[in-house]
């Protein structure tokens, strides 16, 4: 995927105001219309300029754009860091007045999915209206949602300046982390969303849960894959070890003649649930190194005392 720089593609400066945008893209917008415009590339380049005005005429599309830095250079191959949006807060958003499937992969990355397409709707009309509800995603710790926690989160959104640039600013909230949270799952706080008109209540922020990449365990639904490494001994004689769990370390059996990459199931070990999920060790045979005397002798002696060829399924 590639970089786009979409101040590049309306010809203005990363500083520029709402005022000078909308100049410079009905400027562009007159010159490439497929409908007048004799240029070759005219309607490549009118999808390429309303995809570069969908998102720097929204301030939120337009901060959190910029926090990728000025740095990337347009064409460059490009993938978004996982968290790039986290804490931003957004309001929803999705797509104005354009045409969504005309817009590239790099925008559908950016924007298609998360708190930029969901939850938009307008206020309702008169002099009350409800506030809309927020969007924004938090990374936590994975026994977090084995334990359940509190967590002081500071939140990020924009909001235009009297110059017509986008400002960010911040704000901390006190989030409950409930037990048996799952990746992908919303947490609601009531009223912290965007204030309401007169006497319209405020709307609902829904934090997105993702968790922070962890060392030893990979997360898939509710269940938890660790890699155990084991002595060889372990593997071909059998043993009973301490495996690591989010919730605390266990005595596992290693049945005799595990082979690396067997798969162990510890039942209602992943993430705690009614029905909690599953966590699966997967065996990983360990070598000790020959590097003394004794091993070297230890590791000739085991070679004489075994006819073993580990290749001998492939014929060599």
């Amino acid at each position: 995927m590639e970089f786009k720089d979409y101040y590049e593609v309306l010809g203005v400066k990363r500083d520029a105001s709402l005022d000078d945008i909308k100049r410079a893209y009905r400027k562009m917008a007159r010159k490439y219309h497929p409908d007048v415009s004799k240029e070759p590339d005219a309607e490549e380049r009118f999808k390429e300029i309303n995809e570069a005005h969908e998102v720097l005429k929204d301030p939120e599309k337009r901060a959190a754009y910029d926090q990728l830095g000025a740095n990337w250079k347009a064409g460059q191959d490009f993938r978004p860091p996982p968290d790039w949006d986290q804490g931003f807060e957004f309001h929803g958003g999705g797509f104005t007045n354009a045409d969504a499937a005309e817009f590239s992969d790099f925008f559908e990355n950016l924007f298609g999915q998360g708190g930029f397409s969901r939850g938009f709707g307008g206020r309702r009309g008169g002099f009350h209206a409800h506030g809309n509800d927020t969007h924004a995603k938090i990374l936590i710790d994975l026994e977090d949602a084995f334990h359940g926690a509190s967590r002081s989160l500071t939140l990020k959104h924009s909001e235009l300046g009297p110059d017509g640039r986008p400002y960010v600013k911040e704000r901390t909230l006190n989030v409950k982390i409930p037990k048996g949270v799952r990746q992908g799952q919303s947490i609601r706080l009531s009223g912290q969303g965007e204030p309401g008109v007169g006497d319209g209540k405020a709307g609902d922020l829904y934090l997105e849960v993702q968790f922070k990449p962890h060392p030893y365990y990979r997360v898939e639904g509710k269940d938890i894959y660790v890699d155990l490494p084991v002595a060889p001994w372990e593997a071909a004689l059998g043993a009973t070890v301490s495996a690591p769990t989010p919730a605390g370390s266990v005595n596992l059996k290693i049945p005799p003649g595990s082979d690396s990459g067997k798969k162990l199931r510890l039942k209602g070990r992943g993430i705690p649930a009614k029905a909690p999920g599953d966590l699966y060790v997967i065996v990983k045979v360990a070598l000790p190194k020959a590097d003394t005397e004794k091993s070297r002798e230890a590791y000739e002696a085991f070679q004489k005392a075994c006819d073993f060829n580990p290749r001998a399924s492939m014929g060599v």
